[in-house]
């Protein structure tokens, strides 16, 4: 039966100033989420709530308030893309936000650059898209599969696992998540014995897992997100490969997929994260606000929802217009400030500089209160993260 509550957001707001030059009189940021499918819980109705409280934040001197549409992409790029079209052609639609599916992202990624409007992405995480297919008019706020391979990988392999099977999710994302772990497992001197690829959305691992458990690999990395990553680390850890000696990696983890696990199949497991609720005061003030809108602590697409359209909001404000080009000209300028991102910058291909950090999840006795799972190992500065400019495919910087 086809899901009935479709619902995306709208988030209305209005800059103010004696010379604002805002179309319409409106600033309109179209939330394209999935409210159905696999990725609901990382980003879905928790990214609407993000939008609103950035728009929150901003105020006072934002006017109007949130329109709700009926939209989901269901995680299917030709839904998103028919969206997204109406969007811009009928809804007078500004800036589309989060997209989580990197097939879909990079779908939109290319119409806002030939309808000259702007995507605040961070939902997708293929690398590809502040690389060689960079655009003008694309900020790529959270995380990508070059960072998330990066940290992780590095510590895995320092840690001993030097030998690696991949369970990939077949699309655009899974894909070039293996292809850059594989490149710093090799540089670091390890080898990846094999992997197998499944379709999205899947609910039996067990074939994948025995094959994975039969490659006798120090390291199983889990190249997928959201349901088919707890999933796949569920069953795994039913097939023993734990127990057989076997290292287990979620290359693309979120808090709400350990809550899903249970710390007790989740523990020492390695990840890489943008954000984490429990960082300090400040973050643990916002995420209680978010937890009681949204019955769960953020991850780091939701509080990347929140801080790119928080950023996008202060650059239209210094722009005094929605012009694309000022804004994003703006936005380059502007150092990113908010609750999660400190000194954080935009590059000229998208790529927003942030720190990352690697953690690891905690076991079961270590965590003092609810959403306690993971512990921040190591701060890795933007610089380090992501990928330097000197090896960037992308036009638009000046190497």
């Amino acid at each position: 039966m086809m899901r009935q509550f479709l619902a995306a957001a709208i988030v209305a707001a209005m800059t103010t100033g004696a010379h604002a030059q805002v179309s319409d009189d409106v600033v309109r940021i179209g939330v394209l989420t999935d409210l159905s499918s696999w990725g609901r819980d990382n980003s879905g109705p928790g990214s609407v709530e993000a939008a609103r409280l950035a728009v929150e934040e901003f105020g006072p001197t934002v006017l109007g308030k949130p329109i709700e549409i009926n939209a989901d992409h269901q995680m299917k790029t030709d839904v998103g893309v028919q969206i997204v079209r109406g969007w811009f052609d009928n809804g007078k639609v500004d800036a589309v936000v989060d997209i989580p599916n990197s097939g879909i992202a990079i779908a939109v990624h290319n119409m806002v650059r030939e309808r000259n409007k702007i995507a605040l992405l961070s939902g997708p995480g293929a690398s590809s898209l502040t690389d060689e297919l960079c655009s003008p008019n694309t900020v790529h706020f959270a995380y990508d599969t070059y960072a998330l391979s990066k940290v992780t990988a590095s510590a895995v392999i320092k840690e001993g696992g030097k030998s690696w099977f991949f369970v990939t999710a077949d699309y655009a994302f899974g894909q070039q998540l293996e292809k850059d772990a594989t490149r710093f497992i090799n540089e670091m001197g390890g080898k990846v014995l094999g992997g197998v690829k499944h379709p999205t959305n899947t609910a039996d691992f067990s074939s994948f897992a025995l094959q994975a458990q039969s490659s006798k690999a120090d390291v199983v990395a889990f190249a997928n997100a959201g349901q088919d990553t707890d999933n796949s680390i569920k069953q795994s850890g039913e097939f023993g490969l734990v127990q057989g000696g076997q290292k287990l990696v979620g290359l693309l983890m979120f808090d709400t997929d350990v809550h899903a696990i249970g710390l007790n199949a989740a523990q020492g497991t390695y990840m890489t994260t943008a954000s984490y609720w429990n960082m300090d005061e400040k973050t643990r003030a916002w995420s209680k606000k978010f937890y009681a809108r949204a019955n769960v602590m953020p991850t780091m697409i939701q509080t990347g929802v929140y801080g790119s359209v928080l950023h996008y909001l202060k650059a239209i404000q210094a722009a005094g217009t929605d012009d694309p080009k000022a804004v994003m000209a703006k936005m380059r300028e502007l150092p990113i400030e908010d609750t999660f991102v400190h000194g954080g910058k935009l590059r000229a291909d998208g790529r927003v500089i942030r720190d990352m950090y690697l953690a690891k999840v905690k076991k079961p006795s270590e965590s003092k209160e609810p959403w306690d799972y993971l512990d921040i190992v190591k701060t890795v500065k933007g610089e380090d993260a992501y990928r330097p400019v000197s090896e960037s495919k992308c036009p638009l910087l000046k190497k």
